[in-house]
């Protein structure tokens, strides 16, 4: 462990940033509509112009007469991880108390659900990417999103169209900028398709080809850039560790370039797609250890903060008061009815239904619930974990910069 078990849920107070509008732990609901990570490229492609597009976050009037817009993604940089970042970021910072404000991801607060849901601009339920893994309905098979090659069908799997397709059908130019080994994915097909993708490795290439991208013609224009680099750091090492400062910091001269590299008439977007925080060892439940866990339960999907169980036939009941009493205060145990119901995941539709679990698992505070037996060993070894519904996973920022 790197510091206490709110380490980087909130970080040490700074009163030049905007006050958050949680405690770091405390449930938050996604405000899927008027203030969530959906919102950000309706509204995009309402300043950008898009017939029909929009503009749920307001932005026309601050970037009257834009018609550049770049939208950067920074893994793991939740709202809350901003204060502690200030000493490694300082434009990150500056950013955030001048021209930032706090939004929610989706549910689960993770990130091939959010990356869709950015892409797409709908809540979770109707995109149908419902958690880092999910069961394939109808099969013993557990798929994981940033493992999704071409089957399931990513045309199938996530049918709504991506807000890059409608802003390109309109007459955008549109790019997508990630790692090169992301190009073609089905977690990529899903988010992005619509646009011309562009491989880049690094903060030096990811500023340059987003910028030149952002300048190559005349027209409206819409670049998405991906960094991934510091949600990382936070698993491996742990929020506010040096190799996380260092992600900071690089984070930093990103944003940093971009910002110093905006056309006058362009501006750039800068958010996430979740927060993290750090589950200490004494916090940390194993279910493939543990016989009451494992009693009645078929399939084991999800992640270690958002468990979704399929369960046998009848055993649902069974389950949940399994899981009630050997987690007690450490998470909600929920029916599937019961999550969608709450609006976790905006309206799903019947055909999406079944990728939840029949039980759904919603850990509080800094508690998890690991698979050390089923799952790939280093998710048991993670220092830092996201994807429930606290503050420090689903507040995260957005920082509006004009050239």
């Amino acid at each position: 462990m790197t510091g206490p078990a709110t380490s980087g849920a909130s970080g040490p107070p700074d009163p030049d940033l905007p006050p958050a509008a949680s405690e770091p732990l405390s449930p938050v609901a996604p405000r899927y509509g008027d203030g969530s990570l959906a919102d950000v490229l309706p509204s995009t492609l309402a300043v950008l112009g898009v017939p029909g597009a929009t503009d749920r976050l307001g932005l026309s009037a601050q970037l009257a007469g834009v018609r550049r817009v770049a939208v950067l993604l920074v893994d793991g940089l939740g709202w809350y991880q901003i204060p502690t970042a200030a000493r490694y970021a300082p434009t990150l910072a500056g950013l955030a108390a001048t021209a930032g404000r706090p939004l929610t991801s989706g549910f689960p607060s993770t990130t091939p659900t959010s990356l869709v849901t950015l892409g797409t601009g709908v809540a979770p339920g109707a995109h149908g990417v419902l958690g880092f893994t999910v069961r394939v309905p109808g099969t013993e098979r557990v798929l994981s999103h940033i493992e999704w090659a071409a089957d399931p069908d990513p045309l199938r799997w996530q049918p709504v169209p991506t807000q890059l397709e409608r802003a390109r059908a309109a007459g955008v130019a549109v790019t997508a900028v990630s790692r090169p080994e992301f190009g073609g994915s089905g977690l990529t097909v899903a988010a992005n398709r619509g646009g011309d993708f562009r491989g880049a490795t690094g903060v030096d290439a990811l500023a340059r080809t987003m910028l030149t991208a952002l300048t190559a013609g005349t027209g409206p224009t819409l670049v998405s850039g991906y960094h991934p680099d510091l949600d990382r750091h936070g698993h491996l090492s742990g929020v506010d560790s040096p190799p996380w400062r260092v992600a900071a910091t690089e984070v930093d001269a990103l944003v940093t370039r971009l910002v110093d590299g905006l056309p006058a008439d362009a501006a750039l977007l800068v958010t996430a797609d979740h927060g993290q925080l750090d589950v200490p060892m004494g916090h940390r439940f194993d279910l493939d250890t543990d016989p009451r866990l494992r009693a009645g339960i078929q399939v084991v999907a999800g992640e270690a903060r958002v468990r979704y169980l399929h369960v046998a036939p009848g055993a649902v009941d069974d389950v949940v008061a399994a899981w009630s009493a050997v987690l007690g205060d450490a998470a909600r145990v929920r029916t599937r009815d019961e999550a969608v119901a709450a609006g976790w995941f905006g309206p799903v539709p019947a055909e999406h239904l079944a990728r939840i679990g029949d039980v759904v698992v919603i850990c509080n505070d800094t508690y998890a619930v690991l698979a050390t037996r089923s799952e790939s060993p280093l998710a048991s070894r993670l220092v830092a974990y996201h994807g429930s519904d606290t503050a420090a996973e689903m507040t995260i920022p957005l920082l509006v910069v004009r050239g």
